[in-house]
């Protein structure tokens, strides 16, 4: 099976030498809590007392505080459920009634500890937006955004964006605690889907600067991976802040696998005795203690009874490889249904599904996935590999021409469900870049093309441009519309009589005034076209409310985070249909206004493809 993988990884390798894709991977108003873009107030004093964090937003509109006043910072929920706002109290790991006590030693030389001045992971060589990615914007209210956003987001390029954004490095804007800034960033991502990511940015901040929140985080971001053991660096300071039980059980687990067996058994003991816990919350933290070093504890796990997953039973269950059953895995929102993709314990077919939705949700690369399902392909018995997705893959990269692009046709066509068809254009985003150009393969272009922008292979997409100009315009359609808005330049002809023909066989669907959009917001558009096809499809470019001015403002001033963030408050739908065409409008031409040009372009071709 090793030497299928192979065929694919060369595959992947042979591709580079095509060219390096130019990416590395009425409107709603009162979107914004009060004062955004108002001048920036001086820091003020972090409060005592932090309210439990509000209840997930169901749209834009939903996204103002009750109140005029700022929003503190407050802890997220540690639990999946209370994510959907459907927790109670005594979950473990809700530092909602954190105290704050004296911090714990710190060890590290003064010149060796890290400042939350400015936080992240990336560079702008790696896509990050530079340090002056939110410097101006009101810390308080970034945090409010961040909190109040429904995630995951209707689009792969926008939240690809915006994972960009906060994980890039930058220096933690006025109004807010450098360690409660990060947490957000990473709650936001961890709602994302983005398991690592926001591990990798909480681990950026020296403990002894954590806050209550962050130590929630923390331990979410820990779980989220199946890795109690990134809970043993707070685990101890982190139950100095919290009352719950999910603190002294970390402990536990952290003793055993440090080979401390004795100590772990006393600790589950006594919060046995107490019954600060009980049932399955733990038996699995027994369990994480049973796989330790030293430990002759041997636990079952009994999941009768039991009608929801939290972050803490999925976490632990992962990490000790203890099978969830499906009508439990089907409780858990879609973001953390993303988290399994990752799981180490789960074997590559059983992190298929999840790594399909993974790619859709961005936080899967085509790179990632074509290596995922080579995995698959693997660990596949002889006979059962004939015909699987694993052996079309083999074959849309080392057949003919004709037998690749069949093979390629078989993947798309392998399911009618959109998002999995979507996932299979990502899988397929090279395969796709291999196919020569060739008006005998007209009728595939829209697959063709549509497969290599999802991996923001622009410049390969852009070859079709003669060849989808020569195809009769009703058959061009699709293929037409994600060339006109996706290429660094357009390659097929773009007017306001091809505009108005698209718009009239589009009749019903939202395509044409998105492709309007995107058109005006690349300025590839004359202005009088733009006037004149605003007023006949509909679409109020001019139009504006506190959400436009704020994101006018924050492209105009340079903000490119608060642009990306923004951007993400302008999708607040979990359907690329119900996008509002002026939201896509504004949002191009503010990543556009902030040099990010070709995250723009992709973002209107996603419109073109999933609408």
């Amino acid at each position: 099976m090793g030497s299928k993988r192979a065929w694919i990884t060369a595959a992947l390798l042979a591709t580079a030498a095509i060219a390096a894709p130019v990416l590395s991977q009425s409107a709603p108003e009162s979107l914004l809590p009060p004062g955004f873009g108002d001048p920036v107030p001086p820091p003020s004093p972090t409060p005592s007392a932090q309210p439990s964090a509000p209840p997930r937003a169901r749209g834009p509109q939903d996204l103002l505080p009750p109140s005029a006043g700022p929003t503190p910072v407050a802890p997220p929920p540690v639990t999946l459920t209370e994510a959907e706002g459907e927790g109670s109290d005594d979950e473990l790991g809700n530092v909602a009634d954190a105290q704050v006590v004296v911090p714990e030693v710190y060890d590290l030389p003064p010149v060796l500890r890290r400042s939350t001045a400015a936080v992240g992971v990336i560079s702008p060589a790696e896509g990050g937006f530079g340090r002056d990615a939110f410097t101006g914007s009101d810390g308080r209210m970034l945090v409010t955004l961040l909190d109040r956003l429904d995630a995951p987001l209707p689009s792969r390029w926008t939240s690809i964006v915006l994972r960009r954004a906060l994980l890039g490095e930058s220096t933690t804007p006025a109004g807010v605690d450098g360690a409660d800034w990060v947490a957000a960033r990473a709650w936001l991502l961890l709602r994302m889907g983005e398991a690592d990511a926001a591990r990798m940015l909480v681990q950026s901040v020296d403990t002894d600067r954590f806050t209550p929140r962050l130590y929630s985080v923390a331990m979410q971001s820990s779980l989220a991976i199946g890795d109690p053991a990134g809970m043993c660096r707070i685990a101890e300071p982190g139950e100095r802040y919290s009352s719950k039980p999910a603190w002294p059980l970390a402990r536990a687990m952290c003793s055993a696998m440090a080979g401390e067996s004795g100590p772990a058994a006393a600790i589950i003991e006594a919060i046995r005795r107490r019954g600060r816990a009980r049932g399955v919350d733990l038996t699995l933290a027994e369990k994480v203690v049973g796989a330790g070093a030293n430990s002759r504890r041997s636990t079952t796990i009994e999941w009768a009874g039991i009608d929801r997953m939290t972050t803490w039973r999925y976490g632990l269950a992962s990490a000790v490889a203890v099978d969830i059953p499906q009508n439990l895995m089907a409780t858990m929102p879609l973001h953390a249904r993303a988290w399994q993709v990752r799981a180490p314990m789960l074997a590559p077919a059983a992190r298929a599904a999840p790594g399909d939705l993974a790619a859709t949700l961005g936080v899967l690369s085509s790179a990632a996935l074509v290596d995922l399902y080579g995995s698959v392909g693997d660990a596949m018995d002889s006979s059962e590999l004939s015909g699987s997705l694993p052996d079309l893959l083999r074959l849309a990269y080392s057949d003919d021409t004709a037998g690749r692009v069949s093979a390629l046709r078989s993947i798309w066509d392998g399911s009618t469900d959109p998002n999995t068809r979507f996932a299979r254009h990502i899988l397929t985003a090279r395969a796709a870049a291999r196919i020569p150009v060739d008006a005998a393969y007209a009728g595939e272009a829209a697959d063709l093309i549509g497969s290599m922008l999802t991996a923001g292979l622009d410049v390969q997409a852009a070859r079709w441009g003669a060849t989808v100009d020569a195809m009769s315009a009703a058959d061009a359609d699709a293929a037409w519309a994600m060339l006109a808005v996706g290429t660094p330049r357009p390659t097929v002809r773009v007017d306001a009589a091809r505009v108005n023909a698209f718009a009239g066989r589009a009749e019903g669907s939202p395509r044409a005034q998105l492709l309007f959009a995107g058109l005006a917001a690349l300025g590839r558009l004359p202005q009088g076209d733009i006037d004149r096809l605003s007023r006949d499809l509909g679409v109020p470019l001019n139009a504006t409310d506190r959400w436009t001015r704020a994101i006018v403002d924050a492209a105009n001033a340079g903000r490119g985070g608060t642009v990306a963030v923004l951007a993400a408050v302008g999708m607040q739908t979990g359907r690329w249909e119900r996008v509002p065409a002026q939201h896509l409008y504004h949002i191009v031409a503010a990543l556009r206004r902030v040099g990010r040009e070709p995250e723009a372009r992709m973002i209107a071709a996603e419109a073109m493809m999933r609408t």
